[in-house]
């Protein structure tokens, strides 16, 4: 082994070692908070099962995470509701007079374990866990701001044994018990005062050990005793040796009180979300901290494994921790051996017992408990007002009260409820216009004639279109038919309303009724609603409330749409007798007399092309320029691989390749006919020669070429202005 892994290697022991630090003092504060009140006395034994939770998960994510340095054990949103359900659990036993309360406790917590590691296995292997990020923001937070307060009431029962209620308010008053919660909470302060300002890795447990060895200064300086403390409440009583037992027996499964189940379905629900979520919300923390790259679905499925192996032990759940993980990067860890050291470490206490517990004083762990809830607390309930809006924010509290209030499920649910609503609210705010447009100002690609194009001029109102985008519902579409409503008392000649779908996620059922009353105001205006881009979920939509009939047009594209539309308006106001048929009217017009189009004709051949026939090949050089007479042309790119896109198409009277003829360069395109046309081309050499021959005719040409585009500038700005809207 090369000198350098080695030295890697120690790196990670020695990170692994200060981790573990952190990791235990974790751990006796959970298992506090998790076996207080009337199962204190089985504390020892709930120090013994959260050490083996945090030795077998540990040791898993070690070796199977995609961040190779993570620390993985028992985790403060997890405990909390642990905790709760442990109380629930134990009022009902002691109501029905049972005497064993450790067994079924323990059966309740590796049964919510188990349930855990299956839906995280599934999530992992379905590939479904970024669907949790589409929980409301103001859920997540509610859930973890409450967890947060639950955290502190749960720290104050371990400092003082006694409940936070209003009904024993006068009980904290007292000098003894004020004297130990104060005590907590100045842990608490000088762990935020000084973390934040460090990012040294020995300052948590540093603080810690001072505030214990401070405890026994202070204690033998007094005069006093260990046996003293404990009997004083200041120390945890002395801890039996315990001994763990699987709790999957025959007999022991056959004592668990079933019929509790049903109540305590709630907070397994609520353990295996928040596990879902913190393991989210700490992989992006990590990924953030420590600039690594993360594979989530591959941690969902190793922290799922840990914790069902966790289970089928005895423990309870164990989570990816962002603070140990970030802690281990921060004091040099790359590899997997500090994540293993974590554990090895842990595990060796298992082994030792938990007798030292004895000596630790209960303001130590229920100030670290203060610190992680009141953290929480701020983050979530107090700092996030900076980043939500009102209504947002209000939604978070009101979910953190009823979380606290009325448990864990009714909380999520109801706010899943309020978030939901509150999107909902949002949503049909947003403006489901994209932008909207007359056929005046925006055209299909269909290059016209100079008479076609001043019809559509004075007459493109009667085309009035909607670029639709987000999802339709109520709220959204009731607005549009508000909308069209407006618009056609504005433009009673309107003959066509095309609605473009292309933008558009989705529609209910509740929007598809707005629009059949816009069908109703449209039949009543004679207006003929077109509808394009429609995907096949929002077809079916519309034909199940019956809105598709024959007097609506259903178009694969926009541009389809509008050449439709626009041919319509043209044939119904161009006079009987405005056809122009020969090459020689139209240019007359074209150029300004009669002379130039005949000059120009005898410079032009005549090219009679079919269906699909190419006029011209992209590369090529551009030698010549065409006056399209009759048919219709196609602009066509080739995309390479075998794909080809149609840019642009042209109709009768119009020219192309006219600024391939003055600027000499390689077309851009190929030509080709889209409908059997009749062409008269200019070649290069033939332009050249009138230009010699004939200055006038060549700058009468000259003029019509810079009217043509102009006129296709003056388009193309009026689109861009609408698309600007």
């Amino acid at each position: 082994m090369k000198a350098q892994e080695v030295r890697a290697h120690l790196i990670d022991v020695f990170a692994g070692a200060i981790c573990s630090t952190l990791s235990i003092a974790y751990c006796l504060s959970y298992a506090a908070l998790i076996f207080s009140g009337p199962l204190e006395q089985k504390l020892s034994y709930g120090v013994a099962v959260t050490f083996l939770s945090a030795a077998v998960g540990g040791s898993i994510v070690a070796l199977r995470s995609s961040v190779p340095f993570a620390v993985a054990g028992p985790d403060s949103s997890a405990v909390v509701i642990f905790a709760t359900m442990a109380a629930t659990l134990v009022r009902q036993l002691s109501a029905q007079g049972s005497a064993e309360l450790l067994e079924p406790v323990i059966i309740a917590m590796s049964l919510a374990t188990v349930l855990t590691g299956a839906l995280l296995c599934v999530l992992g292997f379905t590939r479904a866990g970024r669907a949790i990020r589409f929980v409301p923001y103001p859920v997540i937070g509610g859930f973890l701001g409450a967890t947060g307060w639950l955290m502190i009431t749960g720290a104050i029962q371990v400092i003082t044994d006694q409940a936070p209620v209003l009904s024993n308010i006068g009980t904290f008053l007292k000098i003894p018990i004020a004297e130990k919660f104060a005590a907590a909470l100045a842990v608490s302060v000088l762990l935020h005062v000084f973390l934040p300002r460090s990012k040294s890795p020995f300052i948590l447990p540093g603080m810690l050990f001072a505030a214990i060895a401070l405890t026994y200064i202070v204690v033998f300086a007094a005069g006093s005793s260990v046996n003293a403390t404990q009997a004083a409440g200041w120390m945890f009583r002395v801890a039996p040796e315990a001994t763990l037992t699987l709790p999957w027996k025959p007999q022991v499964l056959a004592g668990f009180p079933w019929a509790s189940l049903p109540s305590l379905a709630g907070d397994i629900v609520a353990i295996m979300f928040v596990t879902v979520i913190t393991l989210l919300l700490n992989t992006t923390g990590i990924e953030i901290a420590t600039r690594t790259e993360a594979k989530i679905e591959h941690d969902l499925r190793s922290l799922g494994l840990a914790n069902l192996v966790t289970a089928a032990l005895g423990g309870y759940v164990s989570c990816t921790s962002l603070s140990r993980s970030t802690l281990a990067h921060l004091a040099g860890a790359t590899g997997r051996l500090s994540g293993l050291t974590v554990a090895a470490i842990i595990a060796a206490l298992l082994i030792a017992g938990p007798g030292f517990l004895s000596y630790v004083p209960k303001y130590v762990l229920g100030g670290l408990l203060f610190f992680l809830g009141s953290g929480l607390v701020y983050q979530w309930l107090i700092q996030s007002s900076q980043r939500l809006l009102l209504i947002e924010y209000l939604s978070l509290i009101g979910i953190a009260v009823l979380i606290v209030y009325w448990g864990f499920v009714a909380g999520v649910l109801i706010g899943v409820m309020i978030g939901c609503a509150t999107f909902a609210l949002s949503a049909s705010r947003v403006n489901v216009i994209k932008f909207s447009f007359d056929g005046s100002e925006y055209h299909s690609a269909l290059d016209r004639s100079p008479r076609e194009l001043s019809l559509l001029a004075d007459h493109g109102p009667e085309i009035q279109g909607v670029t639709l985008q987000s999802y339709l519902f109520f709220g959204s579409a009731n607005r549009l038919y508000q909308h069209v409503k407006a618009l056609l008392d504005r433009q009673p000649n309107c003959r066509f309303l095309i609605f473009d779908f292309r933008l558009v996620t989705g529609i209910d059922s509740s929007a598809t009724h707005s629009f059949l009353q816009i069908k109703e105001a449209a039949a009543f205006s004679g207006t003929r609603i077109v509808l394009v881009n429609l995907t096949p979920e929002l077809e079916r939509a519309f034909r199940v409330v019956r809105f598709v009939s024959d007097d609506v047009i259903i178009a694969p594209d926009l541009d389809r749409a509008l050449e439709s539309c626009e041919q319509a308006v043209i044939e119904a106001h161009q006079p009987e007798d405005a056809d122009i048929g020969s090459f020689r009217t139209w240019l007359s017009e074209a150029l300004g007399g009669p002379r130039y189009a005949d000059d120009l004709a005898k410079y032009c051949c005549r090219r009679e092309v079919e269906v699909k026939g190419i006029i011209a090949r992209q590369g090529e050089a551009a030698n010549a320029m065409h006056f399209i007479l009759e048919g219709r042309i196609g602009i066509i790119v080739d995309l390479g691989e075998g794909r080809t896109m149609r840019v642009r198409s042209l109709g009768r009277h119009t020219t192309i390749g006219e600024m391939g003829l003055i600027t000499h360069r390689v077309r851009s395109a190929t030509i080709q006919a889209e409908a059997p046309s009749v062409l008269y081309e200019l070649t290069a050499e033939s332009y050249e020669r009138m230009q010699r021959e004939d200055p006038a005719l060549s700058q009468a040409l000259l003029g019509y070429v810079i009217a043509v585009m102009a006129e296709r500038l003056n388009f193309a700005n009026r689109a861009i202005g609408v698309l600007q809207r």
